[in-house]
């Protein structure tokens, strides 16, 4: 192996070490908002939060930017129905987004606004109103976590940059023998 590539490695794989020995963010309770204590919302599943809120979606989601970040971090906007796949299968929804931090991990945020209610028609749509101790709220929203450990993302990492050299290295064969 040529000595800039042993060195570019070497550099890679030490800033890789950093990224993903370096803590993930903390993310806080959603401002202007109520933590929810309702069942499903706190204990009962795993890295689970809920909030009622009268943030707008907008709103919602530079809040959690502005907490989630890292020089890697992948927005993605999935369909609504994803949500009862990645959190629980009752819970209803209007937007689910992932904010991902690859080899580390994902924050998935679910929001329901019972007025844009995509699933329910809208003269029915006011049955769907949030009221939460006799408060009434615009959405409700969801955030699951789904962190991982140290190890898992080094093993992680570190197989798949192996995968890739020996597949590259398989490519480079193969087109060398086919010359």
């Amino acid at each position: 192996m040529p000595k800039p590539l042993k060195f570019f490695l070497v550099v890679f794989n030490l800033l890789a070490l950093v990224y993903l020995l370096w803590p993930t963010p903390v993310v806080p309770d959603l401002i202007n908002s109520t933590k929810s204590d309702l069942p499903g919302d706190t204990v009962q599943i795993k890295n689970v939060s809920g909030y009622f809120t009268n943030l707008s979606r907008s709103e919602v989601m530079n809040f959690y930017l502005k907490y989630y970040q890292s020089p890697f971090r992948i927005r993605l906007n999935h369909p609504p129905e994803k949500a009862r796949e990645i959190i629980i299968d009752t819970i209803p929804s209007y937007y689910f987004e992932e904010l991902h931090l690859p080899f580390k991990e994902s924050l998935y945020i679910n929001g329901f606004d019972w007025e844009k209610d995509v699933f329910t028609k809208p003269e029915k749509r006011i049955a769907n109103k949030i009221i939460y101790h006799n408060q009434e709220y615009q959405s409700k929203i969801t955030i699951r976590r789904f962190p991982t450990t140290i190890p898992n993302r080094l093993l992680s990492f570190f197989l798949t940059e192996i995968a890739v050299i020996f597949s590259v290295k398989t490519l480079f064969t193969f087109f060398r023998r086919h010359d």
